[in-house]
């Protein structure tokens, strides 16, 4: 009997496991993976101390707990086999972006009352400073939310919403990470064509931003109050932010999360 399966022992899969076993939640001994992939395998095995297999049918043999971590392109197919051989009452804890706990239900096979709860983490995890949405699917019970929360608190923050709100959180706060490295990645950039070598700028830019970051986590001030208090009138920052307007960085940024959300529900049909 393992306390946990991982189908799909991915990135994003790695970070959940590592903050488990941070916090003891549970042990290498019971937890188990599967994936395609040899070197991902090999990864979990030699660096977490997990066993990985190939077949996710071994995997989710006798697990209480089933985390999804497939790419939502690859979750009915992989559904069907793992619906053949979990048990009845295991708990199916799904990361896939887009896929409705009502499809997951559905995949796994008729005649159940699966019980899944659709959950949005993102990367941070991995270095302890994750944010995660849960939501639960129409059979799951209060036990079942409490024991996917505890999986992801490890390492992150934890918020209950409807399902309905889960695309957003996947535009939001699963994909921005990137939004941000994009942002650092152009600032770098930037440095460099004013004159610095790449490692001068790559550290004033990370450093900024983790700084920026700290604030915006403890300070009682709104993000735009924090802008304004930069921007000194007719000074460099009141410059850089009228650029970026004209320019129309705003709406861009806007409208690049509402069409991450819109990929997330095209991905979910």
């Amino acid at each position: 009997m393992h306390e946990l399966a991982i189908i799909g022992a991915g990135n994003m899969a790695e970070a959940i496991a590592r903050g488990i076993l941070r916090a003891k939640l549970l042990s290498e001994s019971e937890i188990i993976a599967s994936d395609v992939s040899e070197a991902r395998r090999n990864l979990f095995l030699n660096e977490l101390g997990i066993r990985a297999v190939q077949e996710n049918a071994v995997a989710v043999r006798e697990a209480r707990t089933i985390l999804l971590s497939v790419k939502p392109q690859q979750m009915a197919a992989v559904l069907a086999d793992v619906g053949r051989q979990a048990n009845a009452d295991a708990l199916f804890v799904s990361i896939a972006a887009g896929v409705s706990s009502v499809s997951i239900e559905r995949h796994l096979g008729q005649g159940r009352d699966w019980r899944v709860v659709r959950t949005m983490p993102n990367t941070p995890m991995l270095v302890g400073e994750g944010m995660v949405a849960i939501s639960a699917g129409r059979h799951a019970t209060a036990d079942d939310l409490a024991r996917a929360r505890r999986l992801f608190e490890a390492a992150a923050t934890v918020v209950e919403l409807p399902e309905d709100k889960l695309d957003a959180v996947t535009a939001l706060s699963g994909s921005g990470p990137a939004y941000f490295f994009f942002l650092v990645e152009q600032m770098i950039r930037a440095g460099v064509e004013l004159g610095l070598t790449r490692e001068q700028a790559h550290t004033l830019a990370t450093r900024t931003a983790l700084g920026a970051a700290k604030m915006l986590t403890t300070s009682t001030d709104s993000p735009e109050e924090l802008r304004r208090k930069v921007t000194s009138p007719n000074g460099t920052t009141q410059a850089a932010i009228e650029t970026m307007q004209a320019r129309g960085v705003p709406e861009g940024l806007v409208a690049a999360v509402l069409r991450a959300a819109a990929r997330s529900k095209e991905l979910g049909a």
